[in-house]
């Protein structure tokens, strides 16, 4: 049932394996109530939602006891799947859409995440800091970057220095022209489906 995920994730603990086969049961259950996934690519949620969420692991192995924002989370994407994968890592979700976030909690709930907690608001609302913030194609990286500054920490605990991680896709060329110091990966890098060959990881480090 995680076929794919297994890939590229080999190691994982039975645990997680439960824990990704249960999102895998529970976003179709969801979206039949609620249109948290499109519903044409709702069949293609282990490689174009989980699994691209999970690319962000591909970058970056989060040291034990960091903090992560998932910043515009919707029904709890990427940091759910991200959240199974760093168990000893704080995932703290914020979304302005309410019933996506019910959404969120009811899958973290039920698939036993312990390291989620979930924040219903505007970035503006949420005071805390963050060694990272983690995005899914929400908005362009200069105004994520503006949003997200001030709940990124100045204390370092990565080997990667804190700031923005963001998965995209297409031409960033234009979007990125003025963040001189943001690094741009391929997903192809990582995985061969033909759904990754546009699709990018946009780390922007942010120093406070």
């Amino acid at each position: 049932m995680i076929e794919k995920i297994l890939k590229y994730f080999p190691h994982l603990t039975a645990r997680q394996q439960e824990q990704f086969s249960a999102m895998m049961a529970l976003y179709p259950e969801w979206n039949e109530k609620i249109n948290v996934i499109s519903r044409k690519d709702i069949d293609n949620l282990e490689v174009s939602h989980l699994l691209h969420s999970m690319a962000i692991a591909k970058f970056i192995k989060f040291t034990p006891e960091s903090r992560v924002l998932d910043f515009g989370t919707g029904g709890g994407l990427p940091g759910l799947p991200l959240a199974v994968l760093f168990p000893d890592v704080r995932f703290h979700l914020i979304d302005r859409v309410g019933k996506k976030l019910k959404v969120a909690a009811d899958i973290a709930e039920r698939t036993g995440l312990e390291n989620v907690t979930i924040q219903h608001g505007d970035s503006g609302e949420c005071h805390e800091r963050f060694d990272f913030v983690v995005s899914r194609a929400v908005m362009p990286q200069p105004d994520l970057v503006r949003l997200c500054r001030r709940n990124i920490s100045a204390v370092q605990r990565n080997p990667v220095p804190n700031g923005l991680i963001a998965l995209k896709g297409g031409d960033l060329t234009h979007e990125l022209k003025d963040l001189k110091h943001s690094e741009v990966v391929d997903l192809s890098n990582y995985f061969n489906e033909e759904f990754f060959s546009t699709k990018k990881i946009v780390y922007t480090p942010i120093g406070n």
